[in-house]
């Protein structure tokens, strides 16, 4: 028999599903926690406990598929590697658009002349003597290269001579803006191709680790990756391009959903430990969105679905809003709970608490803990970095043990991006188990992490809460009413307001219809179509969520692993998009992905130019494991009416390939 296993690699946990592949029915599920750095041993506990629990052995496993949030909350959180940005042909006030100078965090800018103008022709000859005396000055620290040129969606050629420059300098990862899209907004571009190449050591860590563990237990099966858009990636695809797998595992998550309610129309909301992910499903299948995938601050060129993230989550920051009453305001940085931390750490965490809770008066780090997440210690630090590093050496620390003087802030700041450490601190998992609404880690230490948070003053001086169960429902209520929030900002960007959508969430009508104002107004806001709830604490939080909104809650079972579900129900799906222009000096030209060809007649260049595009998918529909892709075109041809006579001005064609991947069958 064959069974599809489905892994879902989140911030907090991993989660396994086997499928029966003929009756697609759940056979079981896993849960293990994400494990930092060494992600293959939450994903091996995962796996191992599916597989006991199916009973099934290695050889029955017809297909792997990976989703994972991973990408996106490395950009929510702005972590990630160190890279360099070779820009080609660009001027500088290009580099600041699309939030270029955000994304690059001072990391190196390369600017070379070169690149070619819209019709694909070379507006300047490529320097690479430049290239190469910037490349001799570059700091070792940088793990991966991003090139962008402009017009390289017309012609790459100066990416590709770029490209093979480095690999043969350098050996390092190098991403090219025209593989990741063809769209031709080159600074945008430019950013979808830094980012593909900060988190191009995240991901292939974690397809080693899935890969190394499916190794040692001798299962042979393919190895799939969910894309951002739901559809089904090669391992060595995502490897190459993990900015494709942003949204990844909300992309599975509704794809999940709508496999296990069979509803067609709902909000999607699916609460992580770092991120809430809201999507509406439509007739059946998520909306995809046009603009590109928004994760955090940026807008990339990649294609995925039509998502809202918000950093709001499980194990989110809690804070302190200013003013005199000072409430409580959640997120966007994710945390490891304090009750996690305990488990993990015993003693270190017990004794650093009670140090604290030792004095009246909270502590100015808030109790907050430093965790080293390193395996050996990092490289490539300055003097204030390995200073904290050589601090936490023997393992967790007060974070006013580990960062001693101010100055020493920014440093933590960086270890913090690059993943060699995290914060721990009070959370709603922790508030969660302070009401025996969770048992899954140290309740004794939510309660002290809690009883500190709470002797914290507002701005009128009182204390926060009374006690730790006051704190804790506080922190509970924040986190359905912020994702009451979430799921109308979503509702109000669907139906097309033209006002901001946060804004109209918090006007005064709409505070009033969610109260259901009685006067002589009456007054009553809800939402149209129901809400499937997902994510481990959906449970915990989503009744009180439903309520609020009058919406009808579908919390459906085995929800906790709706990624992992949507990872092995999904497809194939490989599209390219190609152009024929109308030449300047006569004839057209047909744009294909390996560069500019020209032809004299019309019918000929777009026959070639389909032709062309749909090889080029169908090879890359059978790497990816589909014997007989089904191959479908989209034709947008565009003409102008002169002295009545149609003009051809330009061709765009979509050619997709889609198909399920081979199944294994022993």
């Amino acid at each position: 028999m064959a069974y599809l296993l489905g892994v879902d690699t989140g911030g907090t946990y991993t989660d396994a599903v086997v499928l029966h592949e003929a009756s697609d029915t759940v056979r079981a599920t896993a849960k293990a926690l994400t494990t930092r750095p060494d992600l293959s041993i939450g994903v091996g506990a995962a796996i191992d406990r599916v597989l006991a629990d199916a009973h099934v052995t290695p050889s029955d496993i017809a297909m792997v598929s990976l989703s994972t949030t991973l990408a996106t909350n490395a950009l929510v959180e702005g972590h990630g590697g160190s890279v360099a940005l070779i820009a080609i042909g660009f001027e500088e006030a290009d580099l600041r658009r699309a939030g270029l100078n955000d994304a690059m965090g001072g990391d190196p800018v390369i600017a070379l002349n070169g690149g070619h103008n819209h019709g694909g022709v070379e507006i300047a000859p490529l320097d690479l003597v430049a290239l190469n005396t910037a490349l001799e000055g570059l700091d070792p620290g940088v793990t991966a290269f991003a090139v962008a040129a402009s017009f390289a969606t017309r012609n790459p050629a100066h990416e590709v001579a770029v490209r093979d420059a480095i690999r043969g300098y350098s050996g390092k990862p190098v991403t090219c803006s025209h593989e990741l899209s063809q769209g031709l907004g080159g600074p945008k571009r430019a950013l979808t191709a830094v980012l593909n190449a900060r988190l191009i050591g995240l991901i292939d860590g974690l397809i080693s680790s899935c890969e190394a563990h499916l190794r040692a237990r001798s299962i042979g099966a393919r190895l799939m990756v969910v894309r951002g858009d739901g559809a089904l990636i090669s391992s060595d695809v995502a490897r190459e391009k993990p900015i494709e797998t942003i949204l990844s595992g909300p992309a599975a998550s509704v794809a999940g959903a709508s496999w296990l309610t069979g509803e067609n129309n709902a909000l999607v909301s699916d609460i992580g430990g770092t991120t809430t992910d809201v999507c509406l499903l439509q007739d059946g299948c998520p909306q995809i969105d046009p603009r590109g995938a928004r994760v955090g601050p940026f807008r990339t060129m990649v294609e995925a679905v039509a998502m809202r993230t918000t950093g709001l989550g499980g194990d989110s920051e809690v804070h302190i809003t200013d003013g005199l009453n000072g409430g409580l305001h959640l997120g966007p940085r994710r945390l490891m709970p304090l009750s996690l931390a305990a488990v993990q750490f015993p003693e270190l965490v017990h004794a650093a608490l009670d140090r604290a809770l030792a004095h009246d008066v909270p502590p100015a780090d808030g109790g907050q803990l430093v965790i080293p997440v390193w395996k050996t210690m990092p490289q490539g630090l300055d003097a204030r970095e390995t200073t904290i590093a050589q601090r936490l050496a023997a393992g967790p620390l007060r974070l006013g043990e580990a960062v001693q003087t101010r100055n020493e802030n920014p440093a933590l700041g960086r270890l913090i991006k690059r993943g060699f450490v995290m914060l721990a601190g009070l959370t709603p998992s922790d508030a969660a188990h302070v009401l025996n609404l969770a048992q899954s880690w140290d309740k004794s230490a939510a309660i002290k992490a809690a009883t500190l948070f709470a002797r914290r003053r507002n701005g009128s001086g009182q204390r926060v809460a009374a006690d730790p169960a006051t704190l804790g429902q506080m922190i509970v209520d924040q986190l359905v009413a912020q994702t009451v929030d979430c799921l109308l900002q979503a509702s109000f960007a669907q139906d097309g307001f033209a006002d901001d959508p946060a804004a109209l969430t918090q006007h005064a009508l709409t505070r009033a219809g969610l109260n259901r104002h009685q006067g002589i107004l009456q007054m009553q806001l809800s939402l149209g179509v129901p809400v499937v709830g997902l994510g481990a604490s959906a449970a915990t939080y989503y009744g009180a969520v439903g309520d609020r909104l009058g919406a009808q809650m579908v919390l459906p079972k085995h929800g906790e692993v709706a990624n992992a579900i949507g990872a092995v129900v999904g497809q194939v799906r490989v599209s390219v998009t190609g152009s024929l222009v109308a030449s300047d000096n006569g004839g057209f030209t047909a744009h294909l992905p390996d560069g500019p060809q020209h032809y004299d007649n019309q019918e000929v260049g777009l026959a070639a130019l389909e032709a062309g595009l749909s090889a080029h998918v169908t090879a890359k529909a059978q790497a990816a494991g589909v014997d007989a892709p089904r191959v479908s075109v989209d034709r947008d041809i565009k003409q102008a009416k002169i002295a009545d006579k149609h003009m051809f001005i330009e061709a765009i064609l979509r050619v997709t390939a889609s198909g399920r991947p081979r199944i294994a069958t022993g």
